[in-house]
């Protein structure tokens, strides 16, 4: 038996409250996660059933419960250098950079990604000082605490190799036996701020040269997801490009981008977004 009663009327508004917060399209096969992610937050905050919980968020718009219901919500599975393919094709990119390069990192989860990234662009330029930087962001707060630390289980690492973690992180000792930091010219390089995808207006303004949305549009709806991609255009470059999931397909959802390789996509020259973006790096 269950410690609360969890209705299917219960699941629905879950579902309803999520997607209007954060744009994610939770599935029917999610109840469960959802009853478990909840329950936690029931127990947390005293309140005895999810009627009253859910009650207390929307009857009130500034409860401050309402990061933790989205914090609870947010999936956060990542790795370093995730999709190894794309990071060659990034370092290829940065290399042929003349003007500092900018990345966005938009779903940041722990930081692996942007750290992954921006351990490519020292490697790229030849330098753990390039002239280059990474916006990260995520919606959650926890896992940007968690991302701005730096601080990670070396096993964390072990697909890593060596040469390239004796590089870009420090050794745990003592009481941090077992964890491993990241080195503060690599932390230096990466900025991470709270962004909601859905937000009317963004804390990032580019041009970015490269923009990170990796396996985050899986969980909005096509509608959402088109808003975000039309959102996205404007603040690239020419030459832009932008990595996406490797079960993500743009193509049936924005006309502004065309496929160049694998899970990669640029602005598609004929667009609007494209042309704008070249009169501004004109000057013009």
């Amino acid at each position: 038996m269950k410690e609360f009663d969890f209705t299917p009327r219960d699941f629905e508004r879950v579902r309803t409250l999520i997607h209007r917060r954060a744009g994610i399209a939770l599935a029917e096969s999610k109840q469960e996660m959802v009853y478990s992610r909840l329950a936690r937050r029931l127990r947390a905050t005293g309140i005895r059933s999810f009627h009253d919980y859910l009650d207390s968020l929307e009857n009130r718009p500034d409860n401050a419960e309402w990061e933790a219901f989205t914090n609870a919500l947010t999936t956060n599975l990542t790795s370093f250098f995730r999709e190894a393919h794309h990071f060659p094709i990034l370092h290829d990119h940065a290399r042929k950079a003349r003007d500092p390069f900018l990345v966005w990192c938009s779903a940041s989860s722990t930081g692996e990604e942007p750290y992954s990234i921006a351990m490519t662009l020292c490697e790229a330029m030849g330098s753990m000082t390039p002239p280059a930087h990474v916006i990260a962001t995520d919606i959650d707060t926890n896992v940007l605490a968690t991302a701005s630390a730096g601080v990670y289980a070396m096993d964390r690492l072990d697909k890593m190799p060596a040469e390239r973690a004796r590089k870009f992180f420090l050794k745990g000792k003592g009481h941090h036996e077992g964890m491993v930091k990241v080195r503060p010219e690599l932390r230096q390089m990466v900025t991470f701020k709270q962004l909601n995808l859905l937000a009317d207006q963004w804390p990032v303004t580019g041009p970015f040269d490269a923009i990170f949305c990796r396996n985050v549009m899986i969980y909005f709806d096509k509608p959402t997801q088109g808003r975000i991609l039309a959102k996205f255009a404007p603040l690239m470059k020419p030459d832009a490009l932008l990595f996406a999931g490797h079960s993500e397909n743009f193509l049936y959802v924005s006309d502004a981008f065309k496929l160049r390789g694998k899970t990669v996509y640029e602005l598609d020259p004929r667009h609007p977004a494209a042309q704008r973006a070249a009169v501004r790096k004109n000057g013009m």
